[in-house]
């Protein structure tokens, strides 16, 4: 069997990476993807680098069916955050929510400058 997989209907599946910062909370009921603040996304994208935005915000009145799965952090592009690391977030967990009107990664905080 390859390393870091495992064969289904000779079709190779490869594992997902449990280290994922879960997303434990979820404020933003339009999205398609929240079901009873949850976030039932396979993984969010977070961001640019220095908007800590949920790319995966989906508007919609439809809700996904999968509601056993609870959704990680799949990468996140904000460079200006103290919790990425390598395109990761190293938070346990994160929670999503209403920021100034936008839908934000509420864990987001800013890295603290380097003395000179």
């Amino acid at each position: 069997m390859p390393k870091g997989g495992f064969m289904f209907k000779g079709l190779l599946k490869k594992r997902i990476s449990p280290e994922m910062a879960e997303v434990r909370k979820c404020d933003v009921q339009n999205c398609g993807y929240n079901m009873n603040c949850n976030c039932h996304a396979k993984a969010i994208t977070v961001g640019d680098s220095s908007n800590p935005s949920c790319d995966t915000f989906m508007k919609t009145e439809k809700h996904t069916k999968e509601t056993a799965r609870i959704a990680g952090v799949g990468a996140c592009k904000v460079s200006e955050c103290r919790f990425n690391e390598d395109f990761e977030c190293s938070a346990d967990y994160v929670s999503v929510g209403f920021k100034e009107g936008k839908v934000n990664c509420l864990t987001f905080e800013a890295r603290l400058q380097e003395a000179m």
